[in-house]
């Protein structure tokens, strides 16, 4: 109030000093103010209806509010119908005209803004200012007056799983998307599209509700692979109301091969926008699991949409030029592969399973195979006590720390430790001048306590991860995986039932194939599964004379103890070390299967996670240890 009174006493003696030229100076002030104020009006009235989409509702200079409203449809239909944010800037007005820069921000379907500059002409026609319409567009500095914006959706692809020697595990192929258009849709076209899928009573119940709602949403149904796709064609087409879709994903050669590890590729699910709204929208194709998933980022193609004026696609006026994703390389090797998946297939087992082949020169992986498929990762993530297995860690604690495998060892049924009675599978025994090779080879489990029981509390846990097992080798893996735990021991009878992988010791097949890798190599690597630089996989060489008694007496078991089964095995020489670990079961006591070894340059680890009492690794384990190397030697 105090400025305005200044201001106007200013202005009096400017009058009284300056006469009539100072009054029409302080005159035409005011008029240009206020002209300035009504052109400013004008521009934002027009702000306000364009970001309601209703230009109509704004003043015109060359049109009326109806044919400006058919203009603006035409021209920004392709933008969607995001919200629309504008503010009036700077204006230059000069007598009767002006220019007013409008910041438009347009969000797109992809969620991100179209932002610009639009520099409209206002004009006083009488009393009134409104939007002079001349020879630019209303809307965009850069349209014809009639001309429109045109939206391209990203064409480029996903990136590929490529595994060995670029082998391509998941390959960019066609499928088809069936979905409901509710508007279109009936009940006949939609019963009929029940029988066709194989989902009676499901996709009616979603037309009803999407009906209901009023909703234009189209309804996903499923999506085809073209080998399944057309077969069904010729019932799909002219169903009222039903769409289908051709688009490009990543799949791999069956719908079984490399699951659950490499994953899928699927619509973002409700969840997943919620969660990660500026990454995900409706509609959008995503990695849903597995490797899928992990990488999302790397194999997505990115810049998916690009604003450009219609009829003159390089006129780019937002986005980039799509990229394509990025493939992901990894150590996978098909032939490997679909040689594990069909020895879990040919077993005709019940029980879940597993087989985990790593290549023993380098330690990558080259099988991870999982049964059932759709099941959980057990190869990678599993979580089991190993058994027997971890009598090749035992042995190599008890050989670096002054124990000669020539001792011999007695190996009674059972024996008595701190109270507690421990005995042997089916409560074998060996001749009393069997040494601890013969107890190796047959699995002796009351051996292995007594040459233990002298170990230190830790030598066991410390022989395990030198062997890899509880080392964390997920980095240079590539991706989260169990990499086991055999922890110090407390107590007699801990200490006695860690010699043969039972109490606390847990195991995935994984870090178990990581152990027979290093044996068979002389030297623990840390295995890889998704190739990349940056980590330390330098080998970290083990004690030679026990690596090299191991081997012979894993040879053993082959020869003449619990591996028999896989004499014969095409290939070469085989060795192994059978496992059976037993747990109490929803039913009872029961037992996993193990095997784990090696032949050649490949190594191995075989999991029955659920075998009767009676039953182990080398009845159970072994004939499909013994398939998988059989069908990798005929694979070539």
């Amino acid at each position: 109030m105090a400025r305005h009174t200044v201001l106007t006493a200013a202005v009096a003696g400017v009058v009284l000093a300056g006469g009539l030229g100072g009054y029409m100076l302080l005159s035409d002030y005011r008029e240009g103010s206020a002209a300035d104020d009504d052109a400013r009006a004008a521009a934002e009235q027009f702000a306000r209806a364009w970001m309601q989409r209703a230009p109509q509702d704004a003043r015109y200079i060359g049109t009326d509010g109806q044919g400006a409203a058919a203009n603006f449809r035409t021209a920004t239909a392709a933008l969607g119908s995001g919200p629309i944010k504008i503010t009036v800037g700077d204006l230059r007005r000069d007598g009767s005209t002006a220019t007013a820069d409008l910041q438009v921000s347009w969000t797109l379907r992809n969620g991100k803004p179209f932002q610009w500059v639009d520099p409209v002409t206002l004009a006083k026609s009488g009393q009134q200012w409104g939007v002079q319409v001349g020879d630019t567009s209303l809307w965009h500095p850069k349209l014809a007056p009639n001309g429109a914006f045109a939206v391209r959706e990203s064409d480029a692809q996903r990136g590929e799983i490529l595994g060995r020697g670029g082998a391509k595990l998941m390959a960019n192929q066609t499928v088809y998307d069936v979905k409901i258009d509710p508007q279109k849709a009936t009940p006949s076209s939609v019963g009929t599209l029940e029988g066709v899928v194989g989902q009676r009573g499901q996709l009616l119940a979603k037309l009803t509700a999407a009906k209901a709602r009023k909703s234009e949403a189209l309804i996903p149904v499923i999506t085809y692979r073209a080998s399944d796709y057309q077969p069904k064609e010729d019932s799909l087409t002219g169903l009222d109301g039903i769409v289908v879709d051709d688009r490009q994903q990543p799949l791999a050669e069956t719908r079984t091969f490399g699951q659950p590890l490499l994953g899928t590729v699927g619509p973002a699910t409700d969840e997943m926008i919620k969660k990660q709204p500026n990454r995900y929208r409706p509609g959008m194709y995503v990695g849903r699991s597995g490797l899928q998933a992990a990488f999302d980022s790397t194999l997505a193609p990115s810049g998916g949409l690009t604003v450009t004026v219609a009829g003159q696609p390089d006129q780019v006026l937002h986005g980039a030029k799509p990229q394509p994703g990025t493939s992901l390389q990894t150590t996978l090797d098909p032939k490997v592969q679909r040689a594990a998946e069909k020895a879990i297939s040919n077993a005709g087992d019940s029980s879940p399973a597993a087989i985990v082949a790593l290549d023993v020169k380098s330690g990558d992986v080259l099988a991870v195979a999982n049964g059932p498929s759709n099941g959980i990762n057990r190869a990678l993530a599993g979580q089991y006590q190993p058994g027997s297995t971890l009598k090749v860690s035992t042995t190599y604690a008890l050989l670096t720390n002054g124990f000669s495998a020539d001792t011999k060892v007695p190996c009674p049924p059972s024996i008595m430790v701190d109270g507690r009675r421990i005995g042997n599978f089916e409560q074998e025994t060996l001749p009393a001048d069997a040494d601890f090779r013969d107890s190796f080879a047959q699995s002796c489990n009351t051996a292995f306590v007594q040459a233990s029981s002298d170990l230190a509390p830790d030598a066991m846990s410390t022989s395990a991860k030198q062997l890899g097992i509880g080392v964390d080798w997920t980095k240079q893996l590539g991706v989260p995986a169990y990499t086991g735990s055999v922890p110090p021991t407390d107590g007699k009878v801990d200490h006695a039932a860690e010699s043969f992988g039972q109490a606390r010791t847990l195991a995935s097949p994984l870090s178990l194939a990581v152990m027979a890798g290093s044996v068979a190599r002389g030297s623990y690597v840390p295995p890889q599964l998704v190739v990349q630089s940056g980590t330390d996989r330098t080998p970290k060489p083990l004690d030679g004379n026990a690596v090299g008694q191991i081997r012979q007496m894993m040879r053993q078991v082959v020869t003449e103890g619990t591996g028999r089964q896989m004499q014969g095995t095409p290939g070469g020489d085989v060795f192994a070390k059978t496992g059976t670990a037993e747990f109490d079961g929803a039913d009872g006591p029961e037992s996993r299967a193990w095997l784990v070894g090696w032949q050649g340059n490949v190594a191995f680890a075989v999991l029955i996670e659920t075998v009767p009492l009676g039953s182990g690794g080398g009845d159970r384990a072994a004939p499909v240890a013994k398939d998988f190397l059989t069908l990798l030697s005929q694979a070539g």
